[in-house]
């Protein structure tokens, strides 16, 4: 969900010509001033305030959206977590596919002018979103920075793809949809030619820990993975796994993503 309402009029894309594919990440944090310090530490964010209030913000990198942050968990009752949302030309629509089959519908659509969202959960439980209107301004500049892209871990990869098919458009006969491919056991999904989601199996559907049930994994490319490692645990954060290309990592305030190395997209 884009909580920036103050984008250019240039260079401004729709979701109407851009769909299905992943078009923003939120973070839902309980401290806003914890979670900008953490970041701004790991990735050298600078921030600014949208429209939508204090306790929304917008991350940037070199002067490009690459996120918002959202401080509302407590408030809320949310979890605290990474949120990627995908781009529709219709939230009404999307979300009735969603419940048709056998997803859920946690909250909206509601408005965020200049567009709308929805927050949702497919059918095992993982949480996504959807935005309908218009994207952040030089929309391929943010496609190709931050992030890499985003990886759902599902009970089977297949039946979600599918799942995720239907409801997005990918691998349609519409001009522009998402490509899918299947390669090495994974669903790969590409848009204009760039990797930007992967499926895999293996998730527990009823597993107590909640970092292998279903879940979508946000994964931000940076130079080096072994550094962020590193910051991330001198600022409160921790490493659950780290190999010479990737870390899972968890913020001072407990949300899972992962770093990935530029070399890996």
């Amino acid at each position: 969900m884009n909580h920036d309402t103050k984008l250019p009029t240039r260079d401004v894309v729709s979701t109407h010509s851009v769909f299905g594919a992943p078009c923003w990440v939120s973070l839902t944090s309980r401290d806003l001033e914890t979670t900008e310090e953490f970041y701004s530490a790991l990735f050298g964010w600078r921030w600014r305030t949208g429209r939508l209030g204090e306790r929304f913000r917008i991350a940037l990198a070199d002067g490009v959206p690459v996120a918002g942050i959202a401080a509302v968990a407590t408030m809320w009752q949310m979890a605290v977590a990474w949120t990627p949302y995908f781009a529709v030309p219709s939230a009404d629509e999307a979300v009735a596919r969603v419940q048709e089959r056998g997803g859920t519908a946690a909250v909206g659509p509601i408005s965020f002018p200049p567009g709308r969202a929805a927050l949702l959960a497919d059918r095992d439980g993982a949480t996504f979103g959807i935005w309908e209107g218009e994207l952040v301004g030089d929309w391929e500049t943010w496609r190709r920075s931050t992030p890499a892209f985003i990886r759902l871990h599902t009970r089977d990869a297949f039946d979600a793809a599918i799942f995720y098919g239907e409801v997005l458009d990918w691998a349609s006969e519409r001009p522009g949809c998402c490509e899918v491919h299947y390669e090495g056991g994974e669903v790969v999904l590409r848009s204009g030619g760039d990797v930007v989601a992967r499926i895999v199996s293996g998730a527990l559907g009823a597993a107590p820990d909640p970092t292998i049930r279903p879940h979508w994994q946000v994964h931000f490319a940076v130079p080096d993975v072994a550094a962020c490692a590193r910051i991330a645990e001198q600022h409160g954060g921790s490493v659950l796994l780290k190999t010479d290309n990737e870390a899972v990592l968890r913020d001072s305030d407990g949300a899972q993503f992962t770093v990935t190395s530029r070399r890996e997209r």
